[in-house]
């Protein structure tokens, strides 16, 4: 079978001319491209935009999935610390209030750690529904982790040395000169 070039040039409607310029300017272009290289068709274009857009939106899924493990991973760290460190406040009697959020929240501890909360030696934390009283250093630990799961933290004192100060019961005078 003849090329649809022929069957022009035999029906009368293209000529002898026009055909070897065409053929001509073909071979130009071809002679221009480096070799290798193919002429990329539009639907190659679109395929490969498609391949590069879903390639991102897999990576940003998988930053997503990578985010909610870490965050996972803090929690189960911060439920750690509590469990092995939390206070028995089993026979408290006296009420602690504090607030979390837009609430005001009570537990019950006993009067020695009311004083040593409201001293900001001991804190409050948040596990779940429930509320844990730690040390302050676990507290200190918790925050760099997650600062949302400490609710009450007071801040210590500069006067405030410690029950164990020898020289607690001593006053200093206004007027003593160094």
């Amino acid at each position: 079978m003849s090329s649809l070039q022929d069957q022009l040039l035999k029906a009368g409607l293209a000529d002898e001319k026009k055909a070897k310029a065409i053929r001509s300017e073909k071979r130009k272009k071809r002679k221009q491209q480096p070799k290798g290289a193919v002429e990329v068709s539009e639907a190659e274009i679109r395929a490969r935009q498609a391949r590069e857009e879903k390639a991102e939106r897999d990576r940003q899924l998988n930053l997503e999935r990578k985010k909610e493990a870490e965050k996972k991973a803090i929690q189960a760290q911060i439920r750690q610390l509590v469990e092995t460190n939390r206070l028995d406040r089993s026979r408290g009697e006296t009420s602690y209030q504090f607030v979390d959020g837009k609430k005001i929240k009570k537990i019950l501890v006993d009067d020695t750690m009311v004083d040593q909360l409201s001293r900001g030696r001991l804190a409050v934390v948040a596990v779940g529904e429930s509320y844990e009283v730690v040390p302050e250093k676990v507290a200190r630990k918790i925050m760099e982790r997650d600062e949302s799961a400490v609710i009450s933290l007071h801040d210590r004192q500069q006067d405030d040395v410690g029950e164990d100060d020898p020289y607690a019961g001593y006053e200093i005078p206004d007027d003593l000169m160094w």
